[in-house]
């Protein structure tokens, strides 16, 4: 029994008016120090492409639930070419059948039609493992890149968050 008793609640300390801890201060502190909303993204801006760094594909998944936002996710680690990237991304983002396959094709299944099907929460995209190789190189890397950026300026217009995370394989 003594050792349950070490771990219970101290009482209110009563050594002064500035130091008073109440029983409504002692319930804040089990409070978590970030609400669930503000996590991961509370530092991120709402339109951006960047590099996913400390973050998790899993903790960005749960932040777009949290915030009622589509969560798109590819991961692109088996893709060694233009075109393997391009059906990766058409496959895991459930593209139509219809869908071009080339950049161009791309923009506009991430803006145009999205728009047109009615208000949109907001995007959070995971590109995973893009490709670094002499068939999928620097340019394309950044072509692929910018087709995101532009994407997040489109939606960035109309003032819906837009944020792609990506990684380099």
């Amino acid at each position: 029994m003594k050792a349950f008793e070490q771990f219970q609640p101290a009482p209110a300390v009563t050594t002064g008016a500035d130091r008073l801890l109440t029983s409504e201060k002692a319930a804040g502190m089990d409070q978590p120090l970030r609400q669930p909303q503000d996590a991961p993204l509370r530092n991120v801006r709402s339109n951006i492409v960047q590099s996913i760094r400390a973050f998790h594909a899993h903790d960005l998944q749960q932040a777009a639930a949290q915030l009622g936002q589509h969560f798109l996710y590819a991961n692109l680690a088996h893709a060694q070419t233009k075109q393997d990237v391009l059906d990766t991304i058409a496959a895991q983002f459930t593209f139509p059948a219809h869908f071009g396959k080339n950049f161009d094709a791309l923009y506009d299944c991430m803006t145009d039609p999205l728009h047109k099907s009615g208000l949109q929460p907001g995007f959070i995209v995971v590109l995973e493992h893009i490709p670094a190789t002499a068939k999928f190189d620097k340019e394309a890397r950044e072509q692929l890149l910018d087709i995101f950026r532009d994407a997040a300026d489109y939606w960035g217009d109309r003032k819906i968050p837009f944020r792609c995370f990506y990684s380099f394989l």
